[in-house]
């Protein structure tokens, strides 16, 4: 009780002062929930929809980076803005939605391949606008408890899931993805529509910047 009513008093003292708060203490449900998404890739035994690596820059193939880097999984799922329907084969999950261009639909897909021993996230994601190529990309994700303000100014939680480092792979990419510790490995067993050339591996680090 004392611990509370100082950093209560603490807050109050710096706000006046204009010196910024500390960050408000993870609470025992957000510990929960952070673990749920990094075992499962799920929130509240729901599934995380593919649609969000679309926006994460995966349907962006004219920019070099993302410009959406972080989304609120409590917010995106279930909601309308990811309402399409997930469809499940396998460890595969993906969504279609139709678009305005000529191609008549876009569809995004992914899979979890599992958290580094550092609590990141190592997600094989892809995306097809509606012709034939269907685009690669490793994503390696992190994921954290905050808090914002609604819209009557009362503090609310956010379970947000940021893009650390995302690798482009290439259109119909064929391999195997596995974490060891900390360390990604890709082995690229086919490059684009044509299945040529041998098999190369390469390693990258899932490490936080």
């Amino acid at each position: 009780m004392a611990t509370k009513t100082l950093l209560t008093l603490f807050v109050v003292l710096s706000v006046l002062a204009g010196v910024a708060a500390p960050a408000l203490p993870q609470t025992g449900d957000d510990a929960a929930l952070l673990k749920e998404v990094r075992h499962a890739f799920t929130l509240h035994g729901k599934l995380i929809p593919p649609e969000i690596f679309r926006d994460f820059g995966d349907g962006d193939l004219a920019d070099s980076g993302a410009i959406w880097v972080t989304v609120d999984l409590e917010a995106a799922v279930g909601s309308n803005l990811y309402a399409d329907d997930i469809k499940q084969d396998g460890k595969w999950l993906s969504q279609k939605k139709t678009n305005q261009s000529l191609n008549g639909s876009e569809e995004t897909g992914y899979t979890f391949i599992g958290t580094a021993d550092n609590g990141l996230l190592v997600v094989l994601a892809t995306y097809n606008d509606g012709g034939s190529g269907t685009f690669f990309t490793l994503h390696i994700l992190d994921a954290a408890a905050a808090r914002g303000f609604d819209g009557d100014g009362k503090r609310y939680a956010r379970i947000n899931l940021t893009v650390l480092r995302s690798v482009a792979l290439g259109d119909r990419w064929g391999g195997q993805v596995s974490i060891a510790g900390n360390s990604v490995r890709i082995v690229t067993t086919r490059r684009g529509p044509a299945a040529t050339g041998a098999p190369t591996t390469t390693t990258i680090a899932a490490e936080r910047p």
